[in-house]
């Protein structure tokens, strides 16, 4: 008898997504200024990505505390939340 291994792939593309965003191709210190810094330049990139939105729901399901994520920082992520919340 002969044993057969299977390799599982994870279920959807949770985090599939990681390797088209287009974060991943510029410099990460623009998504995570310094407190009080410019927050333009990531989100300009955000804009144009294909996966902001895959990015955005990571971010408010995994409670992201600090960066920009799908196009909105922390303080525009919690007021999103605020919001479908009430």
């Amino acid at each position: 008898m002969r044993a057969e291994l299977f390799l599982l792939e994870p279920e959807g593309e949770e985090f599939g997504w990681q390797d088209r965003a287009l974060c991943a191709q510029t410099d990460p210190e623009a998504f995570f200024p310094e407190k009080g810094g410019s927050t333009r330049e990531a989100k300009k990139v955000c804009l144009t990505c294909e996966v902001r939105d895959d990015c955005l729901e990571s971010a408010l399901m995994n409670d992201e505390r600090f960066g920009i994520w799908g196009g909105l920082s922390e303080r525009e992520r919690r007021k999103l939340k605020k919001s479908a919340a009430g």
